[in-house]
């Protein structure tokens, strides 16, 4: 699955001209947190969210007075940069210019890695230097729901079938349990062996839940194995 797949095509856009109360309202209507800047030909020139309209004058949440000593180590570029954000009255002046872009193939797990990393909500989807599209996180929440069905329980999976998804599943795997202490009767998995920590066991169980045919897993960690 690539960004193509899961893109919203029709993407609500700001101009740099655009006034910030007319952008904020834009986002409000729109149910969105942050949206593209662009110019009259398409091409992207920032972005601006609801984090880069956090701190403004008219409705009181600049930035608080520091202590006098701190201004004197404040450089003059940090606090005229700050000045402006809480008082610019067009979005050119307080959008964020250094975007991270993707392309239409990029795939779904590179972009959830960036939001990831980026600590960003948003991503546009560019060609040929313009904005085609745009990923956000809630694309991605979207793509979970539609596109990733439960795995079927597949009533002619015999014990045995179901027994060996369940160790493929954990290959290679640091986590892995033994192939003797996995025991599945009855389409129920049994996972025995030693004590094993909260994540780890977690991941065990998921590791069997996930097998087709599996109706229950039962973990007996700490017990030797029955007979």
């Amino acid at each position: 699955m690539r960004a193509s797949d899961i893109m919203t095509a029709s993407v609500i856009t700001a101009s740099p001209d655009m006034s910030v109360r007319h952008a904020a309202g834009a986002m409000v209507f729109a149910g969105i947190s942050g949206m593209p800047v662009i110019d009259d030909s398409g091409r992207l020139l920032g972005m601006i969210t609801e984090g880069d309209l956090m701190q403004r004058a008219e409705i009181g949440t600049g930035a608080k007075p520091r202590a006098w000593w701190l201004e004197m180590v404040a450089s003059t570029t940090e606090l005229a940069s700050q000045y402006v954000k809480e008082h610019a009255r067009k979005v050119k002046d307080v959008m964020t210019t250094d975007v991270t872009t993707v392309t239409e193939s990029c795939p779904v797990g590179d972009i959830a890695e960036l939001l990831e990393r980026r600590r960003i909500k948003r991503v546009p989807v560019i060609r040929d230097g313009k904005v085609v599209g745009i990923v956000s996180r809630s694309n991605l929440i979207r793509a979970l729901v539609t596109m990733a069905p439960e795995v079927p329980a597949l009533a002619e999976n015999g014990d045995h079938a179901i027994r060996e998804d369940v160790l493929a599943a954990m290959a290679g795997q640091p986590w892995a349990i033994a192939r003797e202490n996995v025991i599945v009767e009855n389409g129920v998995v049994h996972l025995w062996g030693p004590v094993v920590g909260a994540e780890e066991g977690n991941a065990i169980r998921v590791a069997a839940e996930n097998a087709p045919g599996v109706k229950d897993v039962i973990a007996h960690f700490g017990r030797p194995p029955i007979d």
